[in-house]
């Protein structure tokens, strides 16, 4: 006997809300295993293929492509149980039998731990992820490539009288013909279930109601709305929805410039000797070489160092316990542009690796970022981040921190420009760092300390040997 049972959108893990649908990965009628991927979705951190725990036929889909969904609600529904020999073939209970386990019992849900062996399901429902999820609402759907069997087990219709309609009086008739109200599917309020005059004004009162939050919904927006400094915006203006990555960013951001008091330092620095060091490490032959290094590897090194020194910004505030705390590890985020948006990869326990290490990983995770298979257990737990925004052309920036951290670098560009070098004027390679700080976990001299070591390390290389 087949019984139908609802997938819904699995607790994806940290904090995450929603997700939006980006691609379907099975059709309504397609035949699916146990903990086969069934939709592609974007969170807040990470693009995730979300697996179904039950194995069967695919009765149903919740929501198209761009549709954004919150926890708990139904993905799809799929129908499992059928008799076993019968491959490739959808199962085909009776329409009695399969309703009757539909009105008798509410679907399992994946979080609870119950039925699902019975069912054909692994309990499985996202690997590596949290799996409660709140009760959700049953859709109808009206499925159209599955056999009549299965479909009238999905088909949810209201009531409909059988037999004639109990209505006595003319008026009442008349009064919902005009209204264009089903009276077989009035629920009358009279004796024996006999459909008075205020049914039908109820109805139509519901009727009329429902309209009006349909036109609100969908009415366009005003032909001009003033702006806040006056200027008209045109009806035609197009509008944006912050969600997805950009929603996240968007929600970080601003919760970053209401809770942390942060200030900005700034110095320009010689990277000359830096970038020289780099060439001979790329240049190397034999056995010692390695991978070639890059810049912004050589610029995370020298953060880890300076953490070292300076662990005063590798920190956290707890504003509830009005607590400082700080990190006994550097997971060291960096920024990465993707067509996604901005994102965040994080290089664990940089402070044990060397330049060799943390180049890798940061190559490893930016191509997965360009790729959009970074997980949100690479998105998160940074305690410091490193921006460099050099790489669009622009000199300096005030960077914004990364709530809930402490601090973040900002590299511009290297490039030639005059400089006064061992008391004459030269062309040297400079580069303008800032430095973006939490005010209440330290203040400008240990801030301007840490920014002052990473430019002499930038300035000398040799410098950073004596941490070495």
């Amino acid at each position: 006997m087949a019984q139908v049972l609802e997938f819904k959108l699995p607790d994806l893990g940290e904090g995450l809300t929603e997700a939006e649908i980006v691609r379907w990965l099975v059709e309504v009628g397609d035949v699916v295993a146990i903990d086969q991927p069934v939709v592609e979705v974007e969170t807040a951190k990470a693009m995730v293929e979300v697996p179904c725990p039950y194995g069967g036929v695919v009765t149903a889909r919740f929501g198209e492509e761009g549709t954004e969904l919150p926890v708990g609600a139904p993905l799809l529904t799929v129908a499992v149980g059928a008799a076993e020999g019968s491959s490739g073939s959808a199962p085909s209970p009776s329409p009695s039998s399969a309703s009757s386990s539909l009105s008798s019992s509410p679907s399992p849900s994946p979080s609870s731990g119950s039925g699902t062996e019975s069912s054909g399901g692994s309990g499985n429902v996202l690997v590596g992820y949290g799996t409660g999820a709140p009760a959700a609402r049953r859709r109808r759907i009206r499925p159209d490539r599955l056999d009549r069997a299965v479909a009238e087990v999905l088909v949810a219709e209201a009531p409909v009288h059988e037999g004639p309609v109990p209505v006595v009086s003319p008026l009442v008739r008349r009064l919902a013909r005009q209204h264009d109200i089903d009276l077989r599917r009035l629920a009358g309020s009279g004796p024996d279930g006999l459909i008075l005059r205020a049914d039908v004004d109820r109805a139509i009162r519901t009727a009329e109601e429902t309209a009006a939050a349909t036109a609100r919904v969908q009415a366009p927006v005003a032909a001009v709305v003033a702006a806040p400094n006056g200027v008209a915006a045109a009806s035609d203006a197009e509008r944006i929805p912050l969600r997805g990555v950009r929603g996240a960013v968007a929600d970080k951001l601003s919760r970053s410039r209401t809770e942390i008091p942060d200030a900005t330092c700034w110095v320009d620095a010689d990277a000359t000797e830096l970038m020289a060091v780099r060439a001979a490490m790329n240049a190397a032959t034999g056995p010692s070489a390695g991978p070639k290094v890059s810049v912004l590897a050589l610029l995370a090194r020298i953060c880890t160092a300076a953490l070292a020194r300076f662990p005063e910004l590798n920190a956290t505030v707890d504003t509830a316990a009005r607590e400082i705390v700080r990190l006994p590890g550097v997971h060291l985020g960096f920024a990465a542009q993707t067509e996604r948006g901005l994102v965040v990869p994080v290089v664990r326990d940089a402070h044990t690796r060397n330049a060799e290490s943390i180049g890798a990983e940061i190559a490893r995770l930016t191509e997965l970022a360009r790729t959009g298979k970074l997980s949100p257990a690479q998105l998160t737990g940074g305690t410091f981040t490193l921006n460099n925004y050099g790489v669009f052309g622009v000199d300096g920036s005030t960077p914004i921190i990364n709530h809930p951290e402490a601090a973040m670098l900002g590299v511009g560009r290297i490039m030639p420009k005059p400089w006064v070098y061992q008391g004459e004027l030269a062309v040297r390679q400079v580069v303008q760092l800032s430095l973006t700080f939490d005010h209440r976990v330290c203040d400008g001299g240990t801030a301007g300390g840490f920014l002052r070591y990473v430019a002499d390390c930038v300035e000398q290389p040799a410098v950073l040997l004596r941490t070495l």
